[in-house]
């Protein structure tokens, strides 16, 4: 059974040290721009050489995050760190965005691309469209079980694909489908996906059901998965065939990469001694845990999954309060041997429902065994609080100091460069120079003077491996030979020394990075022109162009409201429902009405074994579809036209022109991702009337496989047994400010949380339309009729000059229960006031 890359993270110096000096066979590392963890310390570009030859001294790889979304203005320096990447040797880039990917195919082809998990790579067309990309590996949705891996192995195979596959195994796990998480965006203009966020999953939010709030007592962080450890399943995952193990972790210290890569690199290797059973559970706690538990690879547990009651670091449980003595000493049931320097975290009971509870803890100070399993001891330094802990408090070690010295001196172990295999070809006939070059990587050096007839000692193998084996001091050591020669010729030892020492200097000397414009500008390669080869000329704007509105509705209800509603420049209608059953009734009560005409929407997500969810779609026959996935480009866009979603994340031309030409859409729906100004760019960069752009919405912010209604409104696991509460209840969450955010369910039972707060850019549709966008959309939530009819109108009129975009933002501010935000439509600096205002 073929073992797995393991694969660590490095943050920085000290922690790419620490994962190769613990076992990993690759590394992976962002630089300080395209990456998605900006908190991180990351590396300067300047680095990249230097990170890449300490690597390959060590035989280890390295993989530079690119993953992130790349907007239209910064391609020129996306194609600059392409160059440096391929120039520095690192050995793949993990990616996000397809406009990338097909840039870095025409740039850079011979640099190998890792579909990030930022791709929301869920499925076998997925995986087929980062091949189609260029992609040479792909990062799976972590919400992958392993009975969707072995699944998505065999179709694979079905399609003669042979795709190698990465997972992620440990560390925190992000309740929203990476790549389709837009809390950060939406609540502060943080994008995740450019590497800025801020962790809302995190907080606490109150459950309110049917309007009023549900108790449910420590249960706090909704949100919050524990931490992911499939270190139980490594041998699940090895017959599976998963090429790579990946650990999660660039924002951890260097003592955590160690001791979790450790703990990995000996599960892997027990497989070739399978009497090395121990379990490195300690181990993993106390390097970084929020409760660790094998997330979704075991199949689904929401009830499991999110505990609800804390989201930060807790460590091992190690006991449980029994009293607290007057004199400040605790009294605790505890099995474990605890000794003065350890950490210990109890928590005090909040009354307020969204006031996390409140930590005590401390280092021990004095211990005492008053029984097998009863301790007394006392906490500090300093004065603790320990008013209000209440009997039967758990309590968790947090740290340890033997543990922190043991791994910090794991971390620090240093690692010797390996001999590196060099493979030499030598070829040479009478009267022309002697050629050596390498079998693998094109050096070459020719002799100065030409070839001779040999007198006494040819060049034979013997010779030639003698002299040019002679590699000590330099890290290589002559693997290999080939030998091309005619007849029996003769040159001087030393200028086969010459040669060899030229050959060596050449291998060791970095690739010429030539400096320009900025940090990220090193290559003599013409980029701007290279754009323009893969760009299509932008189509010249038509003043017969109709402008209309989409309008996205979410219930029958609001579909029929629209119906009478004729005198109005509503372009198509979009039926983005629960229900498949009502999917039907809704292009029957919509067929013939618009211009475009009825058009459905689908899952956002589509797993191995859901196929079935495109079927509903099809049997319904609508006039269009609004494609969110790569499972619907494949079986939809041969039925019918498809406009793109905010989904697919095309935040730049070169992105936009991929949906446009390679699926043949009829529009793209801009990333959510892009503030007004990016807006504009993109839309100047392709032919804005391909573009579509959402005008109005409550913004998705939270799309996950977990389901809240389930966890917290049920005694059940799954959809299998949990009564189906999400059909039952209207839910919404309360976070910290009092906005109350609601909750939905698909039919393939994922949630999506949407902004409770309404979002409009309605103040920048004057420079949209000057620029040449000619469909916006209004998506709805949870209006009846009469509010569906009245923003309908207020959009319509704006559109058609009727209105001015201020009017509609206070007629907005007004209607809404907590009014309105730009949100990410906002508006950078004073450079688009002028259009703007008009």
């Amino acid at each position: 059974m073929t073992i797995p890359e393991l694969l660590s993270p490095a943050g920085d110096w000290d922690c790419l040290k620490a994962a190769v000096a613990n076992g990993a066979d690759a590394v992976y590392f962002g630089v300080d721009a395209f990456n998605a963890r900006q908190r991180a310390e990351n590396f300067r570009i300047e680095e990249l050489v230097e990170v890449m030859t300490w690597l390959h001294e060590r035989q280890v790889r390295g993989f530079l995050t690119f993953n992130v979304l790349v907007f239209s203005d910064e391609l020129e320096r996306a194609a600059a760190l392409l160059l440096a990447a391929q120039a520095a040797g690192v050995d793949a880039l993990i990616v996000q965005d397809v406009g990338l990917c097909c840039l870095a195919r025409t740039l850079v082809p011979d640099l190998a691309l890792h579909g990030s998990t930022q791709m929301s790579i869920t499925s076998a067309a997925g995986v087929a469209q980062a091949a189609a990309l260029g992609c040479e590996r792909v990062v799976l949705a972590r919400e992958l079980a392993l009975t969707d891996l072995e699944r998505l192995q065999g179709q694979l195979q079905a399609r003669h694909l042979a795709m190698p596959l990465e997972v992620f195994v440990h560390g925190a796990l992000c309740v929203a489908y990476s790549g389709q998480c837009l809390t950060s965006e939406s609540l502060g203009q943080r994008s995740a996906n450019r590497g800025e966020c801020a962790q809302a999953c995190r907080l606490p939010y109150e459950l309110i059901v049917d309007g009023v709030p549900r108790p449910l007592g420590d249960q706090r962080y909704l949100l919050s998965p524990q931490d992911l450890s499939a270190w139980p399943v490594l041998p699940e995952l090895q017959r599976i065939g998963i090429a790579s193990l990946k650990i999660e972790g660039r924002l951890k210290d260097p003592s955590y990469v160690a001791a979790v890569t450790d703990a990995y690199r000996r599960g892997l290797d027990r497989s070739l001694n399978p009497a090395e059973q121990d379990d490195p559970q300690r181990q993993l706690e106390l390097a970084f845990s929020r409760g660790l538990s094998t997330g979704w690879l075991q199949g689904m547990n929401h009830r499991r999954l999110v505990h609800g009651r804390w989201s930060k670091k807790r460590g091992p449980l190690v006991g449980q309060l029994l009293q607290v003595d007057r004199s400040g000493w605790l009294q605790i049931r505890s099995r474990e041997s605890l000794r003065p320097g350890q950490g210990l975290v109890l928590e005090r009971r909040s009354t307020s429902p969204l006031q996390p509870p409140e930590e005590v803890g401390g280092r021990v100070m004095v211990v005492e065994r008053l029984g097998r399993e009863r301790l007394r001891l006392k906490l500090g330094p300093g004065r603790l609080n320990l008013r209000d802990l209440t009997a039967g408090a758990s309590v968790w070690l947090t740290s340890d100091p033997s543990w922190d010295s043991h791994w910090q001196r794991a971390a620090q172990r240093p690692t010797a460069s390996q001999s590196i295999g060099l493979q030499l070809r030598v070829r040479g006939r009478l009267e022309q120079p002697l050629v050596l070059e390498t079998i693998e990587g094109g050096t070459r050096i020719s002799s100065r003077m030409p070839l001779q007839a040999a007198q006494q000692r040819s060049l034979d193998r013997h010779r030639l491996e003698e002299q040019l084996g002679r590699l000590g001091g330099s890290g290589r050591v002559l693997e290999r030979l080939e030998l091309d020669l005619e007849g029996d010729l003769f040159l001087p030892v030393a200028e086969l020394n010459r040669m060899r020492r030229e050959l060596l200097e050449q291998l060791q000397q970095p690739p010429a990075l030539t400096p320009s414009q900025g940090p990220l500008q090193s290559s003599a390669v013409d980029v701007p022109s290279v754009l323009r080869q893969l760009l299509p000329e932008p189509s010249p704007q038509s003043s017969t162009d109709q402008t209309g509105l989409v309008v996205l509705v979410r219930s029958l209800a609001q579909l029929e409201a629209l119906i009478p509603l004729t005198n109005l420049p509503i372009a198509s209608v979009v039926a983005d429902l629960e229900q498949p059953r009502d999917l039907r009734e809704a292009v029957a009560i919509g067929r013939g009405h618009w211009p475009d005409g009825i058009w459905l929407a689908g899952a956002r997500i589509t797993r191995p074994n859901e196929s079935w969810s495109l079927e509903p779609l099809i049997r319904a026959r609508p006039d269009g579809y609004m494609v969110r996935n790569a499972d619907q480009l494949e079986r939809l866009t041969p039925l019918a036209p498809c406009v793109g979603d905010f989904s697919l994340n095309t935040a730049n031309p070169l992105s936009a022109s991929w949906y446009l030409e390679h699926w043949g859409l009829e529009r793209v729906t801009a990333s959510y991702d892009l503030n007004l100004q990016q807006l504009l760019d993109l839309a100047a960069g392709v032919d804005p009337s391909r573009i579509e752009v959402t005008l109005h919405q409550h913004m998705p912010l939270f799309h996950m496989d977990h389901c809240v209604f389930c966890a917290f409104l049920s005694d059940g696991h799954d959809h299998t047994d949990c009564g189906r509460p999400c059909e039952q209840h209207t839910v919404k969450l309360r976070d910290r400010s009092g906005v109350e955010h609601p909750l939905r369910a698909d039919l393939g039972c994922r949630n999506t949380l949407f902004n409770g707060t309404a979002q409009t850019g309605v103040e920048g549709l004057p420079a949209l339309l000057e620029i040449g966008i000619r469909q916006v959309r209004l998506e709805l939530l949870d209006e009846d009729a009469a509010s569906t009819q009245h923003r309908v109108r207020l959009y319509a009129d704006a559109l058609l000059g009727h209105r001015a975009s201020r009017d509609v933002w206070s007629q907005e501010q007004i209607h809404h229960q907590l009014g309105v935000t730009r949100g990410s439509l906002r508006v950078k600096g004073p450079e688009r006031t002028s259009q703007i205002s008009r």
